[in-house]
């Protein structure tokens, strides 16, 4: 697999390889699953579905796997994590 973006890692996003994520194509339709891999150099966010097919999709399109206020398991677009400027974990 090639270079993603030079000089941009997912770290800087708090994003990790590897986080679980759905997409919708074309924002509509049944939700995919796949894996976070990283940001291409177009800028798109490159995932691996389910399937081990990877895909560059626009970030506005993607979810990433999240725990909510009361820790139940949902979904945040991934946008809002990207712009959140969260604290990354030092361990």
């Amino acid at each position: 697999m090639g270079e993603g973006v030079v000089g941009v890692d997912l770290a800087a996003f708090g994003l990790r390889p590897g986080e679980a994520v759905r997409f919708r194509r074309s924002g509509r339709g049944r939700w995919r699953r796949g894996r976070l891999e990283r940001i291409e150099r177009d800028g798109s966010i490159g995932v691996r579905d389910d399937k081990g097919a990877a895909r560059a999709l626009p970030a506005g399109v993607v979810e990433v796997a999240a725990i909510g206020p009361k820790g139940a398991a949902t979904w945040e677009p991934l946008l809002e994590r990207m712009t959140r400027g969260d604290q990354l974990e030092l361990f």
